[in-house]
């Protein structure tokens, strides 16, 4: 999908950037994938596969949160690559110089299989996804961190102040593009009020973006594999919002059995208590606020973009505030 976000490369210049990292013969090149922020392609080159991820040129159309992403991509492929056995890329290439290109771009191996959406699985395999997910990310959610937050923004010594950092950022990216929204105010409220609930939460990877996209499904030996990509998203906090990308603007219950896959794996498991319900609300709140804010600054109202991002949105902020507002 087009985006304001997304630059454009020609082939030249994609041969010249391979080159130039010692990967010559560049045999053929094509957009890749259904992401909407960066720009990625598939390239062959001397037999082997190839994936070029460009960053968008400057800041004007990217959400705070949203610089210097491909810089924590790196960071948090490493993280999962040194501290779990969950199958990503490897990386080749990572420069954010702007010598060669006037955007951060990397070279990483191309993953054989294909995402989620379109990978050839039997109804069991498809079945047995979101428990293997949620094992995933019970792997992810037992590395700890020192701090809260984000790596590209300014880190925070509590989940509470982290979360409310977020909201203030996106409440202040509306502002940026004259707008205003009333809904993650209204969130930001419903944080304060359940500050107490937030306090006592451990610094934890957390993925924020485990979408069927983001999920590379293969098959070694008659055995279903799956590795992740694109974990540029990632914070320090909270797991339980993990699992709004699982179960998005259902209930916490919802997921009871990706819950019980998680906590059979995890030292660490997540409870359907009341806190946790809260905790999870908050997530889904957050999400529709970043939903809610980047239609601002990636599509017009003539994209399909905006008005998916406009139901996106309301239906994930009026599943959180249920149950913020009733608990």
């Amino acid at each position: 999908m087009n985006s304001k976000t997304k630059p454009t490369l020609d082939e030249a210049t994609i041969k010249r950037l391979f080159a130039e990292a010692g990967i010559p013969n560049v045999e053929s090149v094509s957009p890749l994938g259904s992401g909407e922020f960066s720009a990625v392609y598939s390239v062959d080159a001397n037999g082997r596969g190839y994936v070029l991820k460009v960053s968008p040129r400057g800041d004007e159309h990217c959400m705070a949160y949203e610089r210097n992403m491909l810089a924590s991509e790196i960071y948090w492929y490493a993280r999962i690559r040194e501290q779990t056995d969950i199958r990503v890329p490897d990386i080749y290439v990572f420069d954010d110089s702007l010598a060669r290109l006037p955007s951060a771009y990397c070279i990483l191996e191309r993953l054989e299989g294909a995402p989620l959406p379109s990978a050839a699985l039997s109804e069991a395999e498809r079945a047995e996804i979101p428990a293997r997910l949620a094992e995933m990310l019970a792997k992810i959610h037992a590395i700890p961190g020192e701090r809260f937050g984000y790596e590209q923004c300014a880190p925070a010594s509590s989940w509470a102040e982290a979360l409310s950092g977020f909201v203030s950022l996106a409440l202040a990216d509306c502002v940026r593009k004259h707008r205003r929204s009333r809904r993650g105010e209204r969130l930001l409220r419903q944080i304060g009020r359940h500050r107490a609930v937030l306090e006592p939460i451990f610094p934890r990877m957390v993925n924020f973006d485990l979408w069927p996209s983001n999920v590379i499904a293969s098959h070694a030996n008659g055995e279903l594999q799956l590795a992740w990509i694109d974990p540029e998203r990632s914070f320090w906090g909270d797991p339980a919002v993990d699992f709004v990308c699982l179960a998005f603007s259902r209930p916490l219950a919802s997921a009871g059995k990706a819950i019980a896959a998680h906590n059979a794996v995890s030292a660490e498991p997540i409870e359907t208590s009341r806190d946790t319900r809260i905790r999870y609300a908050l997530g889904q709140g957050y999400l529709a606020l970043i939903m809610e804010t980047e239609r601002f600054f990636r599509y017009t109202p003539f994209q399909y973009g905006w008005w998916r991002n406009v139901l996106a949105a309301s239906l994930l902020y009026r599943a959180a505030f249920r149950e913020l507002e009733t608990i």
